[in-house]
Parts: structure tokens; sequence; C-alpha cells
């Protein structure tokens, strides 16, 4: 007899469900969301596993590979497809959800997600940090600005690295008794920016050690930053069987409805990795903005954005670079540059 179990992970705990392979439930409980002991009540039951199933989320990969060195057949799932059967259910717990997920592993009703390799995950690590750090420094600077307003200081353009003083001379010349009141901002905000300049040399020193990053900065558009976030990414190119798979991957295409008489496309679906598609998306705008050099890439984009917009056109970009540059990946080859034809 084949079985099949479901894990639904919470943080402090797990509920699992085992179902045969006629569907009946033969055992469940709630232990806690360790990896050991996960692992060891899954050999006291002493049943032959097919599929272990867990919803993708913060603890799953983790749990994932832990539980795979143990010997245990878990399969980290893609959530879409789950919430849609869980949410049909009249009674919503963590007890049904484990059910669910147990049936859609008897059934094969599931799209298995890819677990990065632990490499991947702590530079996308590195590049959380980095961007989280540079979002509270923006929102900080942006809060310094608009509190000043109220007291008639209008700091205008000042570059982010003179700020501070710009800050303080603007304080000191209108009213002075405020400057206690923003000095413990401007102290944060200059830790948030070593803080920030720390964690951009470490992403610069990655990017540059890194000889798939290397190889994919040859393309225009896309330096340290971008290189590395598509790298960590993908992780492995290999899963990927044609390059054209990753443009819908990272969400870069257009949805679409057809039913009956009615057939039309959507906005892109902003399916998958954020991360990749928002510095797909700010590559594509560096090269058809700001890259000087002609290239055949970049004229493509200018004659989309003639008839389309520079927005559809940069989305456009975005897809192909990632079509290009996986290619680049598979391949080893470097980017090929022509000459503008006259």
């Amino acid at each position: 007899m084949e079985y099949f179990a479901g894990l639904d992970v919470s943080l402090e705990e797990v509920s699992i469900c085992v179902v045969d392979g006629a569907g009946k439930v033969v055992r469940e409980a709630r232990v806690t969301s360790e990896p050991e002991t996960i692992a060891r009540w899954f050999s006291v039951l002493g049943l032959a596993m097919v599929r272990i199933g867990l919803e993708a989320g913060p603890l799953s990969p983790w749990l994932q590979v832990e539980l795979a060195k143990r010997g245990l057949p878990a399969v980290c799932i893609e959530t879409r497809r789950m919430r849609s059967a869980t949410m049909l259910m009249a009674v919503k717990t963590d007890r049904v959800d484990a059910r669910v997920i147990a049936q859609a592993m008897r059934v094969g009703w599931f799209t298995p997600v890819h677990v990065k390799s632990s490499g991947s995950q702590e530079l996308r690590l590195l590049l959380r940090n980095r961007k989280t750090v540079l979002e509270q420094r923006v929102a900080l600077d942006n809060e310094i600005r608009g509190s000043l307003k109220a007291f008639g200081i209008k700091l205008g353009r000042v570059s982010e690295a003179r700020l501070g003083e710009a800050v303080v001379r603007a304080i000191e010349a209108k009213q002075p008794e405020l400057l206690k009141m923003v000095e413990p901002l401007l102290k944060l905000r200059l830790e948030l920016r070593q803080a920030y300049a720390a964690l951009h040399r470490q992403v610069l020193t990655a990017a540059r050690a890194h000889p798939i990053c290397r190889r994919l900065m040859t393309v225009p558009g896309v330096a340290s930053v971008v290189s590395l976030t598509y790298v960590t990414g993908v992780d492995d190119p290999t899963r990927f069987q044609r390059s054209a798979a990753v443009a819908p991957h990272f969400g870069l295409t257009p949805r679409k409805y057809a039913s009956g008489m009615i057939d039309r496309n959507g906005p892109i679906s902003k399916a998958g990795d954020q991360m990749v598609r928002q510095a797909l998306y700010q590559a594509a705008h560096t090269l058809l903005t700001r890259v000087q050099r002609w290239s055949s890439l970049k004229a493509w984009g200018m004659q989309v954005a003639k008839r389309r917009g520079l927005r559809r056109a940069t989305v456009a970009v975005a897809r192909k670079l990632a079509i290009i540059l996986h290619r680049m990946w598979t391949r080893g080859e470097a980017f090929r540059w022509i000459t503008a034809e006259t």
C-alpha cells in the first residue's frame, strides 16, 4: 500500500495528515516545527511514504532540505493552487489544510517548487538585507524632509550624501530649537548609510567573484545587483527546459482570458520572484534610457517604445533579457555586440 502525507507548517507546530492510496485518512497529528521531531514521528509511524508535501513558506525550504537529508520524500509545493482548494472548504483549519495537501500529494494535483541551494539562499539574504536597509534609508529621508515642511523649512534639491548637512544648516537658520528633535533621526540615517555601504560592497564583491555574474554583466544594462539577483533567482538553469520559459516563471508575460467569444490579454501576471522581476525591469529601463552604445536589443526596444510607449517597451525588453541571460548562462557565451547597420 502506498501512503502520502501533507504538512501544514506554522511557526510553532506542524499539522500532519497521512492518507493511503484510496484517500482514506490513516493518521493525523500535531508536532513541533522541527525536522527531528517530524522525522521521528514518521519513523515511529513505520509506513512507506511516497510523497510528503509542504506548502512553500518561510520555514518550508529549511524543513524540506532537512527532511530529505533524513530520507523522507519531502516536496515543497506552490501555494496558489492549494489556496484555491482550501478556500472551497466550509471550515478552514490547519488540520483541514493538512488533509487537502495530503490528498493533493495522492492525486498529483500540485506544482513542485524549486528549493534553492544554500549558496543562493545566502546571497539572496544579502540582497534582501541590502534592499531593506535602502528602503528604510529612503523612508527616513522622506520623513525628515516632510516633517520639516510644517515649519517652513524647504530643503529642495540636495544630494543624498549632503542631506544631513543641509538639514542642520536649514534648521539652524530658521528654528534652532528643532535641532535636538531631529538629531536622533540624523544619527540613525548615518548608521543606515554606513550599513547600506557595507552591504553594497559585499554585493559587489560577491558578483565580481561569481563567474556566471561576470558573464551576465557583459549585457548592457545588467550590473552587479541585477546579475546576482538573477543568478540567485534562477539558481539552477537546467530546471528550465527552454530559455523562453524563464520569462513566464518570473511573471513577465501577459495574463490571458479566453472563453467563448472573449479572447483578451491582460497585464503581466507578476507571478514568481518579485526581486528578479524588478531587477530585470530596472536593467531594461537602464538599457533604454542610459546606455549609449548601440545594440540590436536596444534598437528593438526603441522600436517597441515608438509603437507602444516606454513602459510597455521596458517590460518587453525585460522579458527578452530574462531569456537572453538564461541562454548565455547555459551556453557559456558572453553578450555579442554587433555593428549598427548603416
